[in-house]
């Protein structure tokens, strides 16, 4: 970490605690303790965190608690005052969407935000399942009018593969690749492997929803 002024966040817990040999392990991609567990929820917060030129670290003693530290650069701006805003309205749209993601939380997450965008939503865990509901919806007259593949599944299919096989099915699928690895080169060079569109995360609503509704009305940028 530099030499410099950051901003120290703290998050504790008095849990079971994590044993002294796992601890360095942590923050590795697809590391996990979990039966169920995809190992990316602390990757993808240590990638979000190093992105910002921020670092994250951890302590633990098992049958005490856990206690996670986030240091992120302080800035040396001023913030004027303002008056409170009125927040944005949200934009809201139609049609179907798919949403793949192998994080349960991500899924509700996501099938919160746009069923009350006004989207009828349907979810699924890897690419595999999601090539399958796409062909299915597709043959039978009520086809997908978007999809949000995220890049990396743990142990399935992930969006880079899946989408070339949509693409295979339908030439033109619209699909919106989703990652908290905003330096994969396939975030900034979508277009060339076959999406239409990009949803870093952790996401920016309105922004998520705007980009569905220019992919699916063929409007805008």
């Amino acid at each position: 970490m530099s030499v410099g002024n950051y901003v120290e966040i703290t998050i504790e817990d008095h849990g079971v605690g994590i044993p002294k040999d796992i601890l360095p392990r942590i923050f590795e991609p697809y590391f996990t303790t979990k039966q169920k567990g995809s190992g990316l929820g602390l990757a993808t917060s240590f990638s979000i965190v190093k992105n910002h030129d921020g670092y994250i670290a951890a302590d633990s003693a098992v049958g005490v608690g856990t206690s996670v530290y986030i240091y992120l650069p302080a800035s040396k701006k001023s913030i004027p005052a303002k008056k409170a805003e009125v927040a944005e309205a949200r934009i809201t749209g139609k049609g179907r969407v798919l949403v793949m993601d192998d994080e349960d939380m991500i899924r509700l997450l996501l099938s919160r935000i746009l069923t009350g965008g006004g989207y009828e939503v349907e979810l699924t865990k890897n690419g595999e399942e999601a090539i399958e509901l796409y062909q299915k919806a597709k043959e039978s007259g009520q086809p997908f009018d978007a999809l949000i593949l995220d890049l990396t599944i743990a142990g399935g299919m992930g969006g880079k593969e899946a989408i070339r096989r949509l693409l295979e099915i339908d030439p033109n699928v619209k699909a919106i690749v989703s990652s908290g690895y905003s330096t994969d080169p396939i975030m900034s060079e979508f277009k060339d492997y076959g999406f239409s569109g990009v949803a870093a995360k952790p996401y920016e609503i309105t922004e998520l929803e705007e980009t569905l509704r220019k992919i699916i009305t063929g409007k805008g940028g």
